[in-house]
């Protein structure tokens, strides 16, 4: 049985619907990411999830129960990450951890949290001198607390720099080290890429595709683009062209000036037979590269939108 079922969820306010029919399955265990675009319903799904709004149609089962019958064991198996208003400046983290652990009948002791979002060091630091993505490791830290089963992460690391942003994944990791369900959301393609077992895209308010990381780029196309540009000007460019046409593995080709773009569902080959060619002329090239399809690709593929931060 999934830990999280999801069935025909809808949600609209007054004449805008926000979710038009939404429906997935989480196994436990898994990190789980919902991508899409702003207005998509992201936000308005994870809600209804964890019980913050009513759904006007649909069903959501967690591990078996609902909210409608079960509210408060429900609530003692979910954690929600709090916005940063939710949390008191004046208090320490540590006086943060303890305030909301005794909103639970059980929890983690407030030690083995601190050492798990990596804030031991700032336990007495009150939490309005916290640093952005320290407040963001306290956020997941608060819904850890309870020691839940599964663990909702709305654009955590939204507006981060690199490196507190790779904190939070290491954070995600360890959670599913330890058996946890994580449900994320991200407006990060390389985070959603990184970090998930299945990815949810939703657009419109409905489930667009569902797939792992890896079947999902799998599905748009075997070629990869592969870019090369010469050092003896346009002339070499444009006879590197001619010979990849002639290539079997080569679906079509793109230059520009001294630069030569080629798709290949081969390009190992592709290059093998182009530096063949560009010896015996005495071509010199500068630079070669081979980009793999990206979940980002696959984004664009099916919302037909670009992703913007």
């Amino acid at each position: 049985m999934p830990t999280l079922e999801v069935i025909g969820l809808r949600k609209s306010f007054g004449s805008v619907t926000a979710v038009a029919d939404i429906s997935f399955e989480v196994q436990a265990g898994e990190v789980f990411t919902i991508i899409g675009p702003n207005g998509a319903g992201k936000t308005t799904t994870l809600e209804m999830i964890e019980g913050l709004l009513s759904p006007d149609a649909g069903t959501i089962s967690i591990d078996g129960l609902t909210w409608a019958k079960d509210a408060e064991r429900i609530k003692s198996r979910i954690g929600v990450q709090p916005q940063s208003s939710a949390m008191f400046d004046l208090l320490t983290v540590e006086e943060n951890l303890e305030l909301f652990a005794s909103f639970y009948p059980k929890s983690r002791p407030a030690d083995e949290v601190l050492s798990m979002i990596n804030l031991a060091d700032h336990r007495n630091k009150r939490v309005k001198s916290l640093s952005g993505g320290q407040r963001q490791r306290l956020a997941i830290g608060l819904a850890m607390i309870n020691d839940p089963d599964i663990v909702f992460l709305d654009e955590p690391t939204t507006g981060l720099d690199p490196q507190a942003r790779r904190n939070i994944w290491d954070i995600v990791l360890n959670l599913k080290s330890m058996g946890k369900t994580t449900i994320l959301t991200t407006h990060y393609m390389e985070e959603a890429e990184k970090l998930s077992d299945r990815v949810c895209i939703v657009d419109q308010g409905r489930v667009v595709t569902l797939d792992t990381p890896a079947a999902l780029i799998g599905r748009l196309t075997r070629e990869r683009e592969v870019r090369l540009s010469f050092l003896d000007g346009e002339e070499a460019a444009a006879a590197a062209e001619a010979v990849a046409q002639d290539e079997p593995t080569v679906v079509r080709t793109s230059r520009e000036g001294t630069s030569l773009a080629l798709w290949s569902v081969q390009p190992e080959e592709t290059l093998y037979g182009l530096f063949g060619f560009t010896k015996e002329r005495g071509y010199r090239v500068e630079q070669v590269s081979i980009r793999e399809m990206s979940l980002e690709d696959v984004f664009i593929a099916f919302t037909g939108k670009e992703w913007r931060d």
